[in-house]
């Protein structure tokens, strides 16, 4: 099994309860991994990657879909988390520009590219994900409220970047992680209406269908 560190929740635990924890901890982080590199790997590779028995990993997901679902949610836990932090900011710029470095930060969007339409959400993942797109709507617009972004520049283009970060990935993770916030500084520096003058973005802005029908189950 593979060795973990203790969270503090489970320190608090005792015996079988601690050792599920443990289990948890270690299935989800194998799930992450497994699934990111091969989002039609089995379930059994996530047990071998977590280094326990599949009877303990069905035990707490009952099939692949629940586990991917628990994944993805989590994500947009740590997404919403992150956004209402970035509300309480009393500067716009900063508020919109820290939340996406603690969002590519926390690699998010890989699991939105990788799991997208593999999985039916639940009732309450679609509300975490309505109230989340509203939350980063927010920031977005008091940005450019208060001058800071282009004005033709639109919230899917956000997305847009956000996906381009995540799809940077070498195998030494500290330097993937200088990647993508040196990538993430040249295209906030794109958007930016800090210039005299900016020539018009190339194209028609991203229309948010063009971005979700990744959502429709594979």
């Amino acid at each position: 099994m593979s060795s973990q560190t203790p969270t503090a929740a489970e320190s608090g635990l005792s015996g079988r309860r601690r050792q599920a924890a443990q289990n948890d901890t270690a299935i989800l982080d194998a799930a992450r991994a497994v699934f990111l590199d091969d989002p039609k790997a089995p379930i059994a590779a996530v047990a071998q990657h977590a280094g326990v028995g599949i009877s303990a990993l069905y035990r707490r997901y009952p099939g692949k879909e629940d586990l991917l679902r628990t994944l993805c949610h989590d994500g947009l836990r740590r997404y919403l988390a992150e956004a209402e932090a970035a509300a309480a900011d009393s500067d716009a710029w900063t508020a919109f520009t820290g939340f996406l470095q603690r969002i590519v930060d926390a690699d998010v969007h890989s699991l939105t590219v990788h799991l997208a339409g593999t999985f039916v959400p639940t009732a309450q993942m679609q509300q975490d994900a309505e109230r989340a797109n509203k939350l980063g709507t927010a920031l977005f617009e008091r940005a450019r409220a208060a001058g800071r972004l282009r004005p033709d520049a639109v919230g899917q283009d956000v997305e847009l970047v956000l996906e381009a970060c995540a799809a940077i990935r070498v195998p030494d993770p500290g330097r993937t992680r200088e990647l993508r916030r040196r990538v993430l500084a040249t295209h906030l520096a794109g958007l930016a209406a800090d210039r005299d003058s900016l020539p018009p973005l190339p194209g028609p802005p991203p229309e948010a269908a063009e971005l979700n029908w990744r959502w429709e189950q594979r």
